[in-house]
Parts: structure tokens; C-alpha cells; sequence
């Protein structure tokens, strides 16, 4: 990719499509992906951790899928949750058209891929999805999550995976500090060297976490 990376808003490196096989929402599917976008020839495995280890997602309403890349996350949401409205942010607009060819190209009419800027200030989500960009530093990591996790609905729930050597337990440790009152952080599932972390935004009166099921 030379000096371009996955969250460079417009790579500069030759976009080199392909087509890969992938296993989302129980479904064998063919999806486009390129060079200069994160994860091209493959499921990453923090995504596939992640998809592997989340609940049901919510029929309906807002979902979000943060630090989109081409789209598997966002895909398998809005697979499984056809009337749901499914938004794939990302700052690589190399990526969101990816997410707009992978959506088209499986029928599905309910992503919204968009830049950070472009989703509604009034949009509040049932659920975050999100294999964030680590690799874009602490501060814009952290800044990232301040912007986003606090336009969750109440009592809805925001699930990061994240590897454990590139600081998963100090990004929780980050959260519980930092998001409170009024939101909870747990470590719900590790595997192949990721974590997953779930974030509750609390509802008035503050409720109890959901209960983990099928986890």
C-alpha cells in the first residue's frame, strides 16, 4: 500500500479489486475489496471474532458499524436484520464504495455507508459494531469512541473487538474511567488473541446489564 493505510481517506495506491469468499450472517457470499482499504484478501480474525461471539443483532432501528473497511461487519448486520437501518462509517472513501458495491450486489437496500461528518446529528443507535483502527493512536482512537458511543440509545449496548498486545485492557481500563457515570464496560469473550468488550449505556433509571445468552 506504500505510504497509504486502511484509514487514509483517499488511498493513493492502485485499487486492485478482487473478489473473496466469506462466510456472514450464515451465508456463503462473494464480496469486492481492494488494496488500500483494511483486510482485503480476507475476514480479518478480529472481525471473525467478533462476529462469532455477538448477540442477535436488533430488528430494527439504527445500527452502526465503525471503521467499516469494505463492509463485513456492516453486511452481516444488515443480512440479519433486513428492517433495520444499518450505517457504515469509515473516513476511507475508497472502503465505503466497497461497502456500496458489497450491499448492492446482495440486495440489500438498508446501508447507509457514509463519512463520519455525513450521518445525522439526530441518529442514535440501537447497537455499535466495531473493530476500531488501534493503529490510528490513543488519542484518535479515543476520540473516536467519545464521538460515538455516547449517540448509543439507552439501555443499547456498543461491542468492540480488540487485540489483547495492542491494548485492549487499558482501552477498557480507558472506558470505565472515562464514561461514567452512566455507562459499563466488561470484557464478554477473548479469543485468537482479541477481546471483546461491551459498553452499556445505562437508561434513566440506570439499569442492569443485558444478560449474556448463547456466549
Amino acid at each position: 500500500m506504500g505510504s497509504d493505510h486502511y484509514f487514509t481517506a483517499a488511498p493513493a495506491s492502485p485499487e486492485n479489486l478482487r473478489t473473496i469468499s466469506v462466510s456472514l450472517a450464515g451465508r456463503e457470499v462473494d464480496v469486492t475489496t481492494a488494496g488500500g482499504v483494511f483486510s482485503p484478501d480476507r475476514l480479518d480474525a478480529g472481525t471473525a471474532v467478533l462476529l462469532a461471539n455477538m448477540p442477535p443483532v436488533p430488528p430494527g432501528g439504527h445500527l452502526l458499524d465503525l471503521g467499516s473497511g469494505w463492509g463485513p461487519i456492516t453486511l452481516s448486520m444488515a443480512l440479519a436484520a433486513p428492517h433495520a437501518t444499518v450505517w457504515a462509517v469509515d473516513v476511507n472513501e475508497r472502503a465505503l464504495d466497497l461497502v456500496r458495491r458489497n450491499a448492492a450486489a446482495l440486495g440489500l437496500t438498508n446501508v447507509n455507508a457514509s463519512l463520519p461528518d455525513d450521518v445525522p446529528g439526530d441518529v442514535t443507535f440501537r447497537t455499535i459494531r466495531s473493530n476500531p483502527p488501534i493503529r490510528v493512536g490513543k488519542n484518535e482512537l479515543h476520540g473516536l469512541l467519545e464521538r460515538w458511543i455516547p449517540r448509543l440509545d439507552e439501555r443499547s449496548d456498543a461491542w468492540l473487538v480488540v487485540q489483547r498486545n495492542l491494548g485492549a485492557d487499558s482501552l477498557q481500563r480507558w472506558i470505565a474511567a472515562s464514561f461514567h457515570p452512566g455507562y459499563s464496560v466488561f470484557r464478554t469473550a477473548t479469543g485468537k488473541g482479541y477481546r471483546i468488550l461491551k459498553v452499556r449505556k445505562h437508561g434513566t433509571p440506570p439499569t442492569e446489564p443485558i444478560a449474556l445468552t448463547g456466549l
